[in-house]
């Protein structure tokens, strides 16, 4: 099942860049065994400036047919294996692919909240939304070591 991060904006070089590339890699390296992945990042960029509604068309778009996951501060707070969990599902019911979407500054356009599957929090702090898909990255690499069975994750 691929997955794919969606995101408005572009990351560039930086410590968030690499850490994200650094997840995503080790993901790819257990897509095989954990029948998640590999991880493509892609990037939307709406010059137009008419905000939310733009931006929202262009992440549907490059979301394509699969699984929609939009992280906003209104969703669901899942736990690593809570997520785990909900990725091993979809993957077992067949599911292509699961694209995660992360809304501009304006947040996401009610357009993609209702095409969502599911909406996820990463809790009602604010993250910046570089560090947002590192923390994403990290967090799809995770589930497929709990997948898997690896000791990457140890429960508390």
């Amino acid at each position: 099942m691929r997955l794919r991060i969606v995101a408005v904006g572009r990351l560039g070089r930086g410590p968030e860049s690499e850490l994200t590339e650094l997840y995503r890699k080790r993901l790819d390296a257990m897509a095989r065994s954990a029948r998640i992945g590999p991880l493509e990042i892609v990037e939307v960029e709406d010059r137009s400036g008419r905000g939310a509604e733009a931006e929202g068309a262009l992440l549907l778009g490059a979301a394509k047919s699969e699984r929609l996951v939009a992280l906003d501060e209104r969703g669901a707070t899942l736990d690593s294996k809570g997520l785990a969990e909900t990725l091993g599902r979809w993957r077992d019911q067949g599911a292509a692919g699961v694209a995660f979407a992360i809304g501009g500054a304006d947040g996401h356009a009610k357009a993609v909240r209702e095409a969502a599957d599911l909406t996820l929090s990463f809790g009602a702090l604010t993250w910046p939304h570089a560090l947002a898909r590192a923390m994403l990255a990290e967090q799809l690499y995770r589930a497929a070591t709990i997948l898997t069975g690896h000791p990457y994750h140890r429960e508390g």
